[in-house]
């Protein structure tokens, strides 16, 4: 029974959310309450969402600050180096802006930090897209699946956690993956080529004849425009804004101007060693990753404006930022809180072991592969590698399948899995893009579960698996 509700929930949230009947937040809250009480446990549903926040509280902490951090970072112009080169290489052409979109996405992602990658990709791609009525769905689509291929980096959360749950070596599972990885991070940039040609079938080469010549190369949005942008009225922001929404953003659209008075040219090379420290000592794990960005946010905002009002300025410009993806990443620990409270996740991970043939014993890396596509999206990267990948590895070991193999089979689904509603980083990229998260799902699940694929051909391909 625990199974069977487990599957309706995860099915009513996503039917509804696609459907659009009900936001994200309320879908996410909602849904797993009205379970908690079919399941009979409605009693204790506010142990299951305590014990949830309370597993998530550090993450949303750490995308407060990230956003915040990065926000500045954009706002003193930091990335606009980065930007003019994407945009030279991009120009006005519709395929080269998603080529680019993916190769900026994998560049960026190389911080092992979802939200981060996400935030820099949307500022400065989204003024294209939206100057040349590109479908943001594809941005959002191609930048979860690069940010996904390029997760399975030791230091990216999932590498760590198979070698933790299968007590291996993280350069022994990640190293020997490189190949099929690479193949699926090509198929990234091909896919992104064929969507682009579509794109450009459909708009044809233009060019942005509204915007100065010198501004083509350096319009950027941020996270949060505040006063920087040309109009002084914002011109990022998130939220999962409609399409009538975005469409009656196109008349005033504005990027942000390069000569913005949040601009501080001075202070570009104390910026650059700032966050060159910042991701290093992340890599390091010097300190907990929250707390760097906390203090990274708090000197980067003392230093570039030291006058109390400008920093309560930046801080008001991303505000709508921050609050919307808090305010998800609360509501997901409602339902990754009630999954694991009612003991629904254990239930549908046993079920999916128990169904698995017999003769499919010697290729259970071949199924952990095609296994972790769904089960990494419908569950947290620590429900799969510490709930399931165990219990499959033991399953695997019986028929001679090392745990190298099925460690790095269980990489596979990491491109489906960034767009998953449980991974708060989507929320960061939805809303920046003002794209609906049921847009987002229809498009890139098809996609995304293709490239997966790949990599798991790739790794058969090469022995890998």
């Amino acid at each position: 029974m625990l199974t069977i509700l487990g599957f309706a929930m995860i099915a009513t949230f996503l039917v509804l959310i696609m459907l659009k009947k009900m936001s994200p937040i309320a879908a996410l809250v909602l849904i797993p309450a009205l379970f908690c009480v079919f399941v009979g446990k409605g009693a204790h549903l506010g142990d299951y969402v305590i014990d949830g926040v309370s597993s998530l509280a550090p993450t949303a902490a750490m995308l407060m600050f990230a956003i915040v951090y990065f926000g500045v970072m954009i706002d003193v112009g930091l990335f606009d180096p980065i930007v003019r080169g994407i945009l030279r290489f991009c120009r006005a052409d519709p395929m080269r802006i998603v080529v680019g979109t993916a190769l900026l996405a994998a560049i960026v992602s190389l911080d092992g930090d979802g939200s981060t990658t996400f935030m820099i990709t949307v500022s400065a791609m989204y003024p294209l897209y939206k100057r040349l009525k590109m479908s943001l769905v594809v941005m959002t689509g191609v930048a979860a699946m690069a940010n996904g291929v390029m997760n399975t980096l030791p230091w990216g959360g999932p590498t760590a956690r198979a070698a933790t749950a299968l007590k291996l070596d993280a350069g022994d599972i990640f190293v020997p993956m490189i190949p099929a990885l690479l193949v699926g991070l090509l198929g990234v940039v091909v896919l992104a080529y064929v969507l682009g040609l579509r794109e450009r079938r459909r708009l044809g080469v233009v060019t942005l004849d509204e915007a100065p010549a010198e501004e083509k190369e350096t319009v950027l949005v941020g996270a949060g425009g505040g006063t920087g942008a040309v109009s002084g009225k914002p011109t990022g922001g998130s939220g999962s804004g409609t399409d009538a929404d975005a469409d009656a953003d196109d008349d005033d659209f504005q990027g942000l101007d390069p000569q913005r008075p949040t601009l501080r040219p001075r202070l570009y090379w104390f910026n650059a060693l700032l966050t060159v420290g910042l991701l290093t000592a992340m890599i390091m794990e010097l300190l907990p990753i929250p707390v760097l960005f906390l203090l990274g946010a708090a000197l980067a905002l003392s230093v570039n404006y030291p006058n109390v009002p400008d920093q309560k300025a930046r801080l008001a410009a991303h505000a709508d930022n921050v609050l919307n993806v808090s305010g998800m990443v609360f509501a997901a620990a409602v339902f990754t809180g009630v999954l694991q409270g009612t003991g629904m996740v254990d239930s549908m991970a046993k079920w999916l072991v128990d169904i698995i043939p017999d003769g499919m014993g010697p290729h259970m890396a071949l199924v952990t592969g095609v296994l972790s596509l769904p089960l990494t999206y419908f569950m947290s990267n620590d429900g799969f590698y510490f709930g399931v990948l165990p219990v499959l590895a033991e399953a695997g070991a019986a028929h001679g399948v090392t745990p190298l193999e099925m460690a790095r089979a269980s990489l596979v689904g990491q491109p489906l899995h960034m767009s998953s509603p449980l991974v708060p980083a989507v929320y960061v990229l939805v809303g920046m893009a003002k794209v609906e998260f049921g847009d987002h799902t229809r498009f890139v699940v098809k996609w995304a579960a293709m490239i997966c694929l790949v990599i798991l051909a790739a790794g058969i391909l090469f022995g890998i698996i």
